[in-house]
């Protein structure tokens, strides 16, 4: 901005010398035509050749500015009436290229955050849709007398109702997490129990689809974390590996560290996932059509192993498997 302002004075400053010694130069072509002689012809000559020149340089100097400033004003009006593909050339002082290249990052920006939130709504609408038509369906088929208010029809609207609480918290999540408002209440925490403790209550679910889960973490030792967030990547993850896992198959839940940071894997034996999907997978959304989930744990994984300072990838081998794995930061990053 400073940049700019001088280059502002010193167009004003130019603009007003320029003014200034036309008119001395005007003044002087009039003294010497009244004055008349000999010379008057060459002083004619000389006074309209720098009066052109001066003119001349003054308004290409004039375009430079003039011209990038109207493409930005016109194309900031196309913005504010919802256009965001539009970009402005890159062309005049430094000053105005900066803001040029300034101008069309925004609008890619804008672009880009517009065409994500119609794909979120879209997403959004349709996993809300499913729950809700079965609420509606079991209702309207209890007022009918189609089926009896007993337990089993009540319970099937109950579980519904669930799964819509559940994304919703889900989506709150993924909404303070992208706009950076995601509290952590870190302590110092035994990751390699904390692991364990994770593993376990999936017990229950492993035995009955016949998957083998195991949990590998004592050398994981402890980190200054939020451990009810950590819990939650690692629900997310273990769900996940035992929701895609066959029978007779595994997932091996491991945990381990060094002197700066705690890695956690967990790999299952299922069927993999396929090259151009694998890059997506901590987006939102994303799951295979059979998935009876939204598709939204392991984006929320990620942001809140993000939150911690920390990342998290997946590698995958069709017909093998895939490993998710994410690292903790010992210690809190930090503060700047």
């Amino acid at each position: 901005m400073r940049r700019f302002m001088g280059f502002a004075i010193v167009a004003f400053i130019f603009f007003t010398l320029f003014m200034a010694l036309t008119a001395a130069l005007v003044l002087a072509l009039f003294n010497a035509l009244t004055a008349g002689g000999t010379s008057s012809p060459l002083v004619l000559i000389f006074g309209v050749f720098a009066i052109l020149l001066i003119t001349s340089g003054a308004a290409r100097g004039v375009r430079r500015i003039v011209a990038p400033l109207g493409d930005l004003i016109e194309a900031a009006g196309k913005v504010e009436s919802g256009d965001y593909s539009v970009r402005v050339p890159v062309r005049g002082p430094r000053e105005l290229r900066a803001l040029g290249r300034a101008f069309n990052q925004m609008s890619a920006h804008l672009e880009t955050s517009e065409a994500e939130r119609k794909r979120l709504l879209a997403d959004v609408t349709h996993e809300l849709r499913t729950p809700l038509t079965v609420i509606q369906g079991n209702i309207e088929a209890i007022i009918d007398e189609v089926h009896p208010p007993d337990a089993e029809h009540l319970r099937a609207i109950l579980n519904e109702t669930q799964v819509l609480s559940r994304l919703i918290d889900d989506l709150r999540t993924v909404s303070i997490a992208d706009a950076g408002a995601l509290a952590l209440h870190r302590e110092d925490t035994d990751i390699g129990r904390l692991t364990r403790d994770a593993a376990a209550s999936f017990d229950s679910q492993a035995t009955a689809a016949a998957v083998t889960l195991r949990v590998d973490a004592d050398g994981a030792g402890s980190a200054d974390v939020d451990p009810i967030r950590v819990r939650e990547v690692l629900n997310n993850v273990i769900a996940n590996a035992l929701r895609y896992t066959p029978r007779d198959g595994s997932v091996v839940v491991g945990a381990s560290g060094d002197d700066t940071r705690v890695t956690v894997k967990v790999r299952d034996t299922g069927a993999g996932i396929a090259p151009d999907v694998l890059p997506h997978i901590f987006e939102r959304f994303t799951h295979a059509p059979d998935s009876p989930g939204a598709g939204l744990g392991l984006a929320i994984a990620k942001s809140l192993v993000t939150a911690h300072g920390g990342e998290i990838s997946a590698t995958s081998t069709l017909g093998q498997g895939t490993e998710v794995r994410f690292t903790l930061p010992r210690a809190a990053p930090a503060q700047v």
